[in-house]
């Protein structure tokens, strides 16, 4: 039996379970299980799976890159040996990961806000271990394509979670050329979009409002930057 036929089997043992994963891993990202159990089983095998792969795509997965995992997706302790027995199956390689980026961008349809919330708890796992590895870096914005991202979009999801030479513009999404008016009002929006507070107030899950935290750090380190640059 192959790889690709074990977890697609496995999918029958989670939907089976006590639900506690498809409840707190997909009810996350919109879906109702108790009125579409099978999307709920699919994305949950995608999530695991595509994770598993990304950790893959430079060679080595760390126990960081799994530690983060476990974290920005959490689960209940009674569904532990089922993540993980998926997880190991989809780590071994990276083959076939297309299949399951085109099966949440399915799922997800055209709800980009849940699609970019996906892809960035993918880049927080891949930065765990402190650097983004170029196959990463490729798998992830092959990925991103796939969710309907352009290039430009993948950069600033990017400069978000990855702290290296990339410009602070990419991370406001604005361009060099921005006036001091536009640098000023992006700032307030981003920080009004992404502050923790917000979303503690939505009853957002804590992975997510952690998940903001860094985005907003990010934000406030780009900000300064150019502000600094500019003596604003």
């Amino acid at each position: 039996m192959t790889v690709w036929q074990k977890i697609a089997g496995f999918a029958t043992a989670l939907g089976g379970a006590s639900g506690s994963l498809l409840h707190e891993l997909a009810n996350v990202f919109g879906f109702d299980r108790d009125s579409a159990p099978e999307k709920s089983v699919a994305f949950t095998i995608g999530v695991i799976a595509l994770s598993a792969k990304m950790a893959k795509a430079d060679g080595v997965v760390s126990p960081r890159e799994v530690d983060a995992f476990r974290r920005v997706f959490q689960f209940s302790p009674q569904e532990a040996a089922n993540v993980a027995r998926v997880f190991d199956l989809a780590k071994q390689d990276t083959a076939g990961y297309e299949a399951y980026a085109d099966q949440i961008a399915a799922l997800l349809g055209d709800d980009r806000r849940l699609l970019q919330h996906v892809l960035e708890g993918l880049l927080y796992v891949a930065a765990a271990d402190g650097a983004l590895h170029p196959k990463e870096d490729a798998f992830l914005k092959s990925v991103a394509l796939r969710f309907g991202f352009g290039d430009n979009e993948y950069r600033y999801f990017r400069a978000r979670f990855v702290r290296d030479a990339e410009n602070p513009y990419d991370v406001l999404k604005l361009p060099p050329s921005a006036s001091n008016a536009e640098i000023r009002a992006q700032y307030r929006k981003l920080v009004r979009d992404n502050h923790p507070d917000k979303l503690i107030g939505r009853g957002v899950p804590p992975e997510f409002v952690d998940l903001a935290t860094r985005k907003l750090a990010a934000i406030n380190v780009a900000y300064d930057s150019i502000a600094k640059e500019r003596g604003l």
